[in-house]
């Protein structure tokens, strides 16, 4: 695949009003834990008209890289891009058909750990002979069994853990990066366990190999109750731990909205009233910094189309899940891309200010921008006002426009 220079993605990042700055992306997370068992690549390749049509702009997909692990997730030889979700040629012809389907790529980028091909000090496999990047043991934390310096973040247990401090495991990396992006054809990043190193490396990583985007997996557990179990209303410390990982960033990363999705999928089991907080917003990283919010709902459920109307309604850049749009049956692929639709056609975006009306146990509603208006749970309601015309509903949600 031929290289695309520097001023090219310029003028990408420019002609999309700078991504973050748009505000107006939907993610489409394109595969599951057992994808690789099903000749992924082919298979995404044959959905790349449907999945632009249906307005997605970015997709997430695999860990491209070479793993010692099918799902991808313990890489070894960071430079090929043989993976078991297909092969390399599979790769550029699937990013080639996105392209020109003006859908970027993501690609799923671990950089946490990576496993190595010889035993050295401590007779762990910390040593990378043999391989792009021989790295040797002073590139694994001295917590995970190498020669490097402590971890700047939780340590990945198991497997070794790669030291950020060092200048020259920085340098390969920001080189790796650049050729995923220029050479391979990926413009948008997803950093995966970014709890493993400091949000300062990721700022780094970012400014040096410029994606169009860059979203981070900093999962923190939300806070339960030592009582009853139970999970806190008050998220606001979780939230906090995000937003400063995010500032960490200087910005440049958004973060996947764990707090959301942790207390929509409390919500929807009949505790709606836990979607507004203490001060009246949205009780996630969106009611605090919504552009840098992305939302995404639980992979196996989180109330069915409740969560997507839901999220599609509200500010923050929300994910949808693979398995949801081509696994659940048509009807749940066309309500998912009906709300999507809604979204666009109402100019809804990360900045949209959210009012809420109701927040109580078996109603949620809220009016966004003045302009859409939407209500899940099992009570009756609808807004008031002849402007006010039903758009899409489905089971427990419905949502209005003027």
């Amino acid at each position: 695949m031929a290289e695309v220079s520097d001023d090219r993605f310029q003028e990408l990042a420019t002609r999309k009003g700078g991504i973050i700055k748009n505000g107006r992306e939907i993610l489409f997370q394109a595969f599951n834990w057992e994808s690789h068992k099903h000749n992924w690549l082919g298979n995404m390749e044959k959905k790349v008209v449907d999945i632009a049509k249906s307005g997605f702009t970015s997709v997430w997909l695999p860990p491209p890289t070479q793993s010692l692990s099918p799902e991808g997730y313990l890489p070894q030889n960071l430079y090929c891009l043989h993976s078991s979700y297909g092969s390399l040629d599979q790769l550029k012809v699937l990013l080639q058909k996105m392209n020109e389907h003006n859908i970027r790529a993501m690609a799923d980028v671990v950089i946490n750990h990576r496993m190595g091909t010889t035993k050295g000090s401590n007779d762990q496999y910390n040593r990378y002979d043999g391989i792009p990047l021989p790295w040797r043991e002073h590139a694994v934390t001295s917590c995970s069994g190498g020669k490097g310096n402590r971890s700047t973040g939780d340590n990945f247990d198991g497997v070794p853990n790669i030291d950020h401090t060092q200048p020259f495991v920085r340098k390969d990396i920001i080189e790796w990066l650049i050729w995923l992006r220029k050479t391979i054809g990926f413009q948008d990043f997803r950093f995966d366990y970014a709890k493993g190193y400091a949000a300062k490396f990721v700022k780094e990583y970012v400014e040096e190999s410029k994606p169009l985007f860059a979203v981070g997996e900093y999962w923190d557990s939300c806070e339960y109750s030592p009582h009853d179990g139970r999970l806190n209303y008050n998220q606001d410390n979780h939230r906090q731990r995000i937003i400063n990982w995010i500032d960490g960033t200087g910005g440049l990363c958004a973060a996947f909205d764990f707090t959301t999705k942790g207390i929509l999928q409390e919500a929807v089991r009949g505790e709606l009233w836990r979607l507004c907080d203490s001060s009246g917003k949205p009780p996630g990283v969106m009611g605090w910094w919504p552009s840098r919010s992305v939302t995404f709902i639980e992979n196996h459920d989180t109330g069915s189309t409740q969560g997507y109307a839901y999220i599609l309604s509200h500010p923050g850049i929300p994910t949808v899940f693979y398995d949801h749009f081509y696994d659940w049956g048509d009807s749940f692929h066309a309500n998912i891309a009906k709300l999507m639709e809604i979204r666009k056609c109402q100019d809804i975006h990360s900045r949209s200010a959210v009012k809420i009306l109701e927040a109580r146990s078996n109603l949620y509603s809220a009016i966004v921008d003045d302009k859409l208006c939407m209500k899940i749970g099992d009570s009756s309601w609808c807004p008031s006002g002849p402007e006010w015309k039903l758009a899409a509903c489905g089971d427990r949600y419905a949502v209005w426009h003027k």
